[in-house]
């Protein structure tokens, strides 16, 4: 396991139960407690309530069995809360009834994520014994996609720019053998025009990279993911309090490449093609301007309303490329827009789709995973809000409504013969401590995606 998490061992004879209780489940399970440890979980006041933990001593006075509240069971998550809140040792989930032990052991693993690159955590973590018939392997894999992908979107700009986004992307395809293609300089300035005119105002030079993996004939999924390393704003420059954050406008490009991880270490049955335009939107005599005219891969016109307005932009391109094969289905992820944060707040990512079916076994594998998100419409009559005088179109409203739906239906000018299409509008980050989710960078609906793709395209 990646230092970041807990360990997970596969036999130990030693390990603390943990036993999960609800309103319902306390009775018979306090009733089947030794007659000490019941009467200290009375004396200290415990109670089934989400989230509530009593340490139980045996007649030795070392540490016998966990309780641990689970309330109502709204969130799934719960578990997570565990390894920040148990002292050094080796536990394991006991059998309760209505206890999923896989999902708990996910959480867990989710909840253990620490981010230490600057500072050393000396504490030792928790370890967690594995229930018997739990895939302790492919939950693994699927808690180091995420911590992976948490790690990128911690990282600060200083310390990861296209070219570290190129590395970690490098890094994916190597562990699983996979291709990959990168354009920069005057190849991306001719084929990727917008990809170059947003990066071209730093110094870090942008690319575009592209990764494939799987048979050839194989249906075609591609994952897109917006990968801004910094976004000031460029020339519309944001506030200083707006631009704190701005290291996490890669996150689109952390939860395309986490997904991207876990889909290829599950061996599914498919085609996959990553695609992320990496750049840094800086400020410049190189930075492009509100008002400039610039001719996208697609052969369409974009005025600039917004410098802004980036992430678009760069996804444009990479959409049309995506677009040329004609792909199966076409996901793409960016830190889109703060009207979706707005409507939804930072948990709940947006997404859309013209697909009815799609739509509904998009909303189906987040709620299986925990993993929720909430379809916006993609309103067509709010398309002529990107209406431009001297283009095809602008890349924004110029209005304060409806800003997450204009910015998904300029994205589906550029993939118009991909009709199995998603948008997700992600957050990129949790403003602060839940359990499975620690304050910090997270790479939102990557596991949606992989639990939407392990259903349409199970390994062979």
């Amino acid at each position: 396991m990646s230092q970041t998490l807990s360990r997970l061992v596969r036999d130990a004879e030693d390990a603390v139960p943990i036993t999960c209780v609800t309103p319902d489940s306390w009775p018979s399970v306090e009733a089947a407690l030794p007659l000490p440890q019941a009467a200290y979980a009375r004396a200290t006041d415990f109670a089934p309530k989400a989230g509530r933990i009593a340490l139980l001593p045996g007649d030795d006075g070392r540490l016998a069995n966990i309780l641990f509240g689970l309330g109502d069971g709204e969130d799934r998550m719960l578990p997570g809360k565990l390894p920040g809140a148990l002292p050094p040792g080796t536990y394991r989930f006991a059998p309760a009834d209505g206890v999923d032990a896989a999902e708990a052991t996910l959480a867990w693993l989710l909840g253990s994520y620490r981010f230490g690159r600057y500072r050393a955590n000396g504490s030792e973590r928790p370890a967690l014994a594995l229930t018997e018939g739990v895939d302790g392997e492919a939950l693994a894999r699927i808690a180091e996609a995420v911590a992976q992908g948490r790690d990128l979107v911690n990282t600060p700009a200083n310390d990861l720019g296209p070219t570290e986004i190129e590395a970690a992307i490098r890094a994916v395809a190597a562990r699983h053998g996979a291709d990959l293609a990168v354009v920069t300089g005057a190849d991306l300035a001719r084929d990727f025009p917008l990809v170059h005119t947003v990066g071209s105002s730093s110094p870090r030079a942008p690319r575009l990279i592209d990764l494939t993996w799987g048979p050839a004939d194989a249906p075609r999924v591609t994952l897109v993911g917006k990968g801004v390393a910094f976004d000031t704003g460029g020339l519309d420059i944001k506030p200083s309090s707006a631009m704190l954050l701005m290291k996490k406008d890669m996150g689109g490009a952390a939860a395309a490449i986490a997904a991207a991880d876990m889909v290829m270490g599950s061996g599914l049955h498919l085609r996959l093609r990553l695609i992320v335009p990496a750049v840094e939107n800086a400020v410049s005599g190189e930075a492009f301007r509100p008002g400039d005219v610039i001719r996208s891969r697609a052969g369409l016109t974009v005025e600039i309303g917004n410098t802004d307005a980036e992430g678009r932009l760069i996804l444009a391109d990479a959409l049309a490329l995506a677009d040329a094969e004609a792909p199966d289905l076409l996901i793409d992820f960016a830190t889109l827009t703060g009207a979706a944060r707005v409507a939804l707040g930072p948990d709940l990512p947006a997404f859309f789709t013209e697909d009815d079916a799609l739509a509904q076994a998009v909303s189906e594998a987040g709620l299986a995973c925990a993993d929720p998100v909430w379809r916006l419409p993609l309103h067509k009559p709010y398309a002529s809000l990107l209406d431009s005088k001297v283009a095809d179109l602008n890349n924004v409203s110029g209005g304060p409504f409806a800003g997450a739906i204009t910015a998904a239906l300029f994205l589906r000018r550029f993939a118009p013969a991909t009709r199995a299409h998603v948008h997700f509008d992600l957050y990129g980050w949790n403003p602060s401590t839940k359990p499975g989710r620690p304050e910090g960078g997270e790479v939102q609906t990557a596991r949606l995606v992989h639990t939407l793709l392990s259903r349409r395209y199970p390994k062979a």
